[in-house]
């Protein structure tokens, strides 16, 4: 059973995970770099064969794409669609930001915390066929033919990041009580 300790526990690592990278200006900038890496990433993902046209006649065309592709999910879908790929952008830029510190740290046997975060980078994200990552992959069909457009992946995508990321916590302190601090 959840008792209420364990949700407050919970949403305290959870705080702690997601203010970590605002601690420096090195975390911030860094959480900056891959939140826009990873929303131009799921953007193109978007519809991958336009933008691997339209970027391998030269590069000169990135920005057309960008604005492209974002007013078609934008139309397509509404702001929601936007907003989930903001958040999952800036999600991800969190858990990077910390598994970077946590292998710092603690080394590499620190970032199984953060493992979890493998899934739903590679299953979420692309907010108007729910593809994300697999869409480069030729997974888009099959994801298109779930329900709900594969709304529910994406929203399993979300929970994973906040998941993980609460249950990693700081990634400088152990998220793990021990009876001293109970």
């Amino acid at each position: 059973m959840i008792s209420r300790e364990s949700i407050t526990g919970y949403l305290t690592n959870l705080s702690a995970a997601v203010s970590y990278p605002f601690e420096t200006w090195r975390g911030t900038i860094g959480l900056v770099i891959v939140t826009l890496a990873t929303y131009v990433l799921l953007i193109l993902s978007a519809m991958p064969e336009f933008s691997l046209q339209m970027l391998g006649d030269g590069l000169h065309w990135f920005d057309y794409v960008l604005v492209s592709l974002t007013e078609t999910i934008y139309r397509t879908d509404g702001p929601s669609s936007i907003a989930v790929i903001v958040l999952y952008a800036l999600l991800t830029g969190v858990a990077v930001v910390n598994a970077v510190a946590q292998l710092r740290f603690v080394g590499p046997a620190g970032l199984t915390d953060l493992s979890g975060v493998l899934p739903g980078l590679l299953a979420s994200g692309c907010a108007s066929c729910g593809a994300g990552l697999l869409g480069f992959l030729g997974f888009a069909g099959g994801l298109a033919a779930l329900p709900y457009d594969g709304t529910l992946l994406r929203i399993g995508g979300l929970v994973l990041l906040l998941f993980f990321l609460g249950r990693a916590g700081h990634p400088e302190r152990c998220a793990i009580a021990t009876e001293a601090t109970k």
